[in-house]
């Protein structure tokens, strides 16, 4: 069994301090390339780095997997939250 490369702790901060700034579905699929990219224990890994849940990255490679085109719309609708008092 080959072991998972780590990154640096500077490469893992700056993971972090991106993924942090992505909207749901773009932290989803940059899990998920993130993962692919170790391989075997990436997933893992790349949990613990980024904070995320394995069911992530899994939506994530399997989105990226598909033959569908990627949504790119907005997740939620606009004019949303709280309002603003006048």
């Amino acid at each position: 069994m080959t072991k998972v490369k780590k990154y640096t702790k500077e490469i893992e901060n700056s993971m972090k301090k991106y993924y942090d700034s992505l909207n749901e579905n773009e932290r989803r699929r940059y899990a998920a390339v993130e993962a692919i990219k170790l391989e075997h224990g990436g997933q893992k890994y790349i949990c613990e780095i980024l904070g995320c849940d394995p069911d992530t990255i899994l939506k994530g490679v399997k989105e990226l997997t598909e033959d569908e085109p990627l949504l790119t719309e907005r997740m939620r609708k606009s004019g949303g939250g709280r309002k603003k008092n006048n």
